[in-house]
């Protein structure tokens, strides 16, 4: 296993996590909290941290070996990769929640924000299309300005019963089918099971290039699985400094001790604030880069935590809802509300210590003081400034909020970002006594689809669905 102190210079790109606007030292104590109030909590955090450690090593958290993935699966990735950015212009990767949003917050960060609107030779690869709903306008509209005969498909279901997904691709196969004759199947790569489902079943019968999610992994912690590395290869990501930033944070947060493990140490403070009844956690990048990170941070959160029952049975109604925010963007649309509104949130900045590019501001209409200021300074500075100005601001009206700071967004951070938010949410979890890797609320909306379209199977699920009170005209304007 390699050890996080022997990544040398990369210590230099560890992620840091700054709460001091979490603390009673700057917000006082009847928000803020103080030493001993995480101190307070420190049989339960070994209890949690027993548990954590347990489940890692017997498997009930394999997705935390995803970042130690033996080397001869990481081969066959960059190999397909490399094959498939040679042969194909349009790689379009089908798939719903974990699978989805996972692969677009890495390919946006890591890559030319405008990147399938750059030419081949800078691009270097296909263009990448994450195609994550069922909306037919949305599905013709990507059928419409693909070629079939350039264009790769990534079908991504581990049950292979998605109903999203698999509509999707029997739609594709079908197209593909019809545009491109009996060599449709080289146009397919599946991404599922190794052994259960029906997705397995039709990849092995017509002879489907495959990739297997571990058993033990879940879909909103799959993204370090061959879920998310294959498409991050195509797009030409270095996934190996990926998975070595991700090993890296990992080793960071075996660590028992609250304050020298990142992921504990927020956990611990997200605990504390549901307790005082910040029921809302607010994501806010200050980079586009990571704009995405927001929404997948959103699913994780809200599926891991959002439980109707704790370990134990007991009804706990348990959850804190998560906001996906934007700066500076959403300075104009929300910051109002978090500075004077319910004192019922817990805001988290993504920041930027250094933006792979720079713009300058130019030094122009001087005689106007209001807007003469802002040259000679670069966006770069202005908006490091806007972030520092709202934490400023929810400081000043006593808002907790934190900051997760990336000395620059490359592979390297980005796999400690994954891996740290991932670990955070897991060990809340267990502060919290409920299971954060199963998502029994889903399954009923997908229960009802099922009997809907009259899947075998699902006859008594149609039937109480028939018997549900009708909806009453009056009611309907």
């Amino acid at each position: 296993m390699v050890r996080y102190q022997d990544f040398d210079w990369r210590e230099q790109m560890k992620i840091k996590v700054d709460f001091n606007h979490m603390m009673s030292d700057f917000l006082g104590s009847r928000e803020g909290f103080s030493p001993e109030d995480m101190q307070g909590l420190a049989d339960r955090v070994g209890q949690a941290h027993g548990s954590m450690a347990e489940k890692k090593n017997n498997g009930g958290m394999d997705w935390r070996r995803l970042p130690f993935t033996p080397g001869h699966i990481l081969e066959e990735i960059l190999k397909v990769a490399q094959n498939l950015r040679k042969e194909f212009e349009t790689f379009v990767l089908l798939g719903i929640g974990g699978s989805a949003l996972g692969p677009l917050a890495v390919q946006t960060a890591l890559n030319h924000l405008h990147y399938n609107e750059l030419p081949r030779e800078k691009r270097g690869g296909p263009k990448i299309y994450i195609l994550d709903n069922v909306d037919p306008e949305r599905v013709r509209a990507l059928l419409d300005v693909i070629d079939p005969a350039t264009t790769v498909f990534n079908v991504v279901s581990k049950s292979g019963s998605t109903s999203e997904t698999m509509a999707q691709f029997m739609i594709v196969q079908q197209w593909l089918q019809e545009k491109v004759g009996n060599q449709y199947a080289r146009h397919i790569i599946a991404t599922t099971d190794r052994e259960r489902g029906n997705l397995i079943k039709i990849a092995q019968k017509e002879g489907y290039t495959t990739f297997y999610v571990p058993s033990g992994v879940g879909g909103r912690y799959s993204e370090l699985s061959p879920v998310g590395l294959l498409p991050a290869a195509v797009a030409g990501i270095d996934i190996k400094e990926m998975l070595a930033g991700a090993a890296y944070m990992d080793q960071l947060c075996e660590e028992g001790n609250v304050w020298a493990n990142p992921a504990y140490l927020l956990a611990v403070l997200q605990y504390l604030a549901m307790g005082r009844g910040k029921n809302i956690s607010v994501m806010m990048p200050y980079a586009d880069s990571l704009k995405y990170f927001a929404d997948w941070y959103a699913q994780l959160w809200a599926e891991s935590l959002g439980k109707r029952f704790n370990l134990r049975g007991e009804e706990v109604f348990m959850g804190q809802t998560p906001v996906k925010a934007l700066g500076a963007t959403d300075q104009h649309s929300q910051v109002q509300l978090y500075t004077e509104g319910p004192f019922d949130k817990v805001v988290g900045f993504l920041a930027v210590e250094e933006y792979r590019q720079e713009v300058a501001i130019p030094k122009t209409f001087e005689e106007i003081p209001g807007i003469a200021f802002l040259g000679g300074h670069t966006l770069g500075e202005l908006i490091k400034a806007e972030q520092m100005a709202t934490e400023y601001a929810l400081l000043k009206a006593q808002r907790l909020n934190y900051t997760i700071l990336l000395p620059e967004v490359n592979a390297f951070t980005v796999g400690q970002l994954i891996q740290l938010l991932e670990i955070q949410t897991a060990f809340l979890g267990e502060l919290l006594n409920i299971n954060a890797f199963d998502q029994p609320g889903v399954e009923e909306g997908k229960n009802a689809t099922y009997a809907l379209l009259g899947r075998p199977g699902y006859e008594e699920k149609r039937m109480e669905l028939e018997s549900r009170p009708a909806k009453k005209k009056e009611f309907i304007i």
